[in-house]
């Protein structure tokens, strides 16, 4: 058996799990995607072992190693998309950006106290409410 079989269909396997996970915006979609770029490459390492002719047979040991790796990563990345999932309502990936907290968090701008003492009215004694974020505001709505 000649090895541009085995590694031309590994490639092809590779490229649309590739595509799967730059396209695909459903969670376990990507994970599955996942899983055909691991099998790609487990497909690699058993073709070229047999190739070598290895007599210590690493690269089926390797595969039995990535098999391991897949089937942890599988279950804690489906944990996870369950998680968000019941959160959330959806497992769609575009909407997990917003739950990433970056440099510009709302709540730790000494603009905001600024801005809201200014927004006080002259006679009154009440402080103007506070501007709620995105953030509350969605987590109220899922609430």
């Amino acid at each position: 058996m000649h090895l541009a079989y085995p590694a031309v269909l590994a490639v092809l396997l590779f490229c649309v799990g590739l595509y799967g996970v730059l396209a695909r915006r459903n969670a376990i979609l990507v994970l599955m995607s996942v899983e055909l770029m691991l099998n790609a490459v487990n497909l690699n390492l058993v073709a070229f072992d047999v190739w070598l002719r290895d007599a210590l047979h690493s690269g089926q040991a390797l595969t039995l190693f990535t098999i391991a790796i897949a089937a942890a990563e599988i279950g804690i990345g489906l944990a996870i998309v369950l998680a968000v999932y019941r959160n959330r309502g959806s497992s769609a990936v575009d909407d997990l950006r917003d739950t990433a907290e970056g440099p510009d968090d709302p709540d730790d701008d000494p603009d905001d106290d600024a801005e809201g003492a200014a927004a006080e009215e002259p006679g009154s004694e009440e402080p103007a409410p506070a501007k709620s974020s995105q953030k509350s505001q969605k987590a109220e709505a899922a609430a």
